[in-house]
């Protein structure tokens, strides 16, 4: 993209609540705070603004950079920004970083008033219902009445669905991408393995390692290159490394000899790097606990008679996490209950990483729609 495209430097803002927010689990945070980013501007009607939620590793800088020194923009720059196709000259789009999160709100780093340390492994597990919750919270104090959408890939889209749910006057439109209306038993278990591999390194100290000197960055870093793994497709992995070596003939040893295995620990190392590790084990069990149906897929229909927005449903063909069928789910259980849908299922071999690749198709269709919630 040129730099007529690009949002350009932002800044990140921070909202902060004195009201207490009562979680699913049933406990209760009596105050916190939201990392957010706004680009665009709302206009005179405050009807245009774009919820963006974003996924596991995400967060609220979803476009542009804060210096011109950044290596990389936001994570979602190829979809947000001038003319692009959630067009930030028409739209004012919000990206916020989710309760529990490691980028400056409320989270295990943040500092525990009672004792003035960080939480470490006593804040509070958090839920889709509850990140919903403080993000209404949040668009209230930006007087805004009701939200054009809310958009989201794997994580962020089961968001979309539950804001319809949970705020249905509060959303004109839903835009779930990549997602599903639970996890299977498969994709618990990649979890499980991937939190086990932090709980279980020395250093992750119970959750309470942040007064340390060391982190966990062996297990996180070994959680990361399981996601990577379960982000893409077999076909990628095949035409980007197949079987190349690093050297001509084989070592016999333990080190690095295939090209995956060296992309593997350059993501993990790098993850562990940026990425805290208790955020890391709470946002896979938001994914773990989310199921509005409860279990049953015939309770899906009857929970989202509640809903009132239109949606867009998104999938992709060889994304084998969230699967095709898993939005065909969400799909039929709009249309028992007669409302408006739209579905595109996209041929695109990149995994459920799809979601943040610029595949054309896809980019047109979210255009395509963007414009058309314009129209009318």
């Amino acid at each position: 993209m040129t730099t007529k495209n690009s949002i350009g430097i932002v800044k990140t803002k921070i909202f902060k609540s004195s009201n207490s927010l009562k979680l699913k689990s049933g406990k209760v945070l009596k105050e916190y705070s939201l990392i957010y980013e706004t680009y665009g501007k709302l206009n005179a009607k405050r009807n245009n603004a774009v919820l963006v939620c974003h996924a596991l590793s995400g967060n609220h800088h979803l476009a542009g950079k804060y210096s011109s020194k950044d290596k990389h923009p936001g994570w979602w720059d190829n979809l947000i920004g001038p003319n692009k196709p959630l067009d930030t000259n028409k739209f004012f789009v919000i990206g916020i970083n989710n309760l529990g999160g490691s980028d400056g709100s409320s989270g295990p780093k943040s500092i525990n008033k009672k004792t003035n340390k960080p939480w470490g492994s006593k804040f509070p597990i958090t839920t889709v219902e509850d990140w919903v919750n403080s993000h209404e919270a949040l668009i209230t104090s930006l007087n805004i009445p009701k939200l054009a959408a809310v958009i989201g890939g794997s994580l962020g889209g089961m968001q979309a669905i539950q804001w319809s749910i949970q705020y249905p006057e509060k959303i004109e439109h839903a835009i779930v991408i990549a997602a599903a209306p639970n996890l299977t038993a498969q994709n618990i278990a990649f979890n499980e393995v991937a939190r086990q591999s932090i709980i279980t390194d020395p250093d992750f100290n119970k959750g309470n390692y942040y007064e340390k000197k060391k982190r966990p960055k062996r297990g996180l870093r070994i959680a990361r290159m399981l996601g990577h793994i379960t982000y893409l497709s077999d076909d990628v992995m095949g035409s980007k490394f197949g079987r190349k070596q690093k050297n001509k003939d084989y070592q016999y040893n333990f080190n690095t000899e295939f090209e995956i295995e060296s992309y593997l620990n350059y993501q993990g190392d790098k993850f562990a790097e940026e990425f805290d590790a208790n955020t890391y084990i709470r946002m896979t069990k938001a994914l773990d606990y989310y199921d509005p149906a409860n279990g049953n897929k015939k309770n899906l229909s009857k929970i989202f008679k509640k809903i009132k927005s239109k949606v867009l449903v998104i999938a992709f063909t060889s994304d084998w996490r969230f699967s095709p069928n898993r939005s065909k789910e969400i799909v039929k259980a709009l249309l028992d209950n007669n409302i408006n849908v739209k579905y595109a299922e996209i041929t695109a071999a990149s995994g459920h990483d799809a979601f943040l690749m610029t595949e054309p198709r896809y980019h047109a269709i979210l255009e395509s729609y963007f414009k058309e919630m314009l129209r009318n």
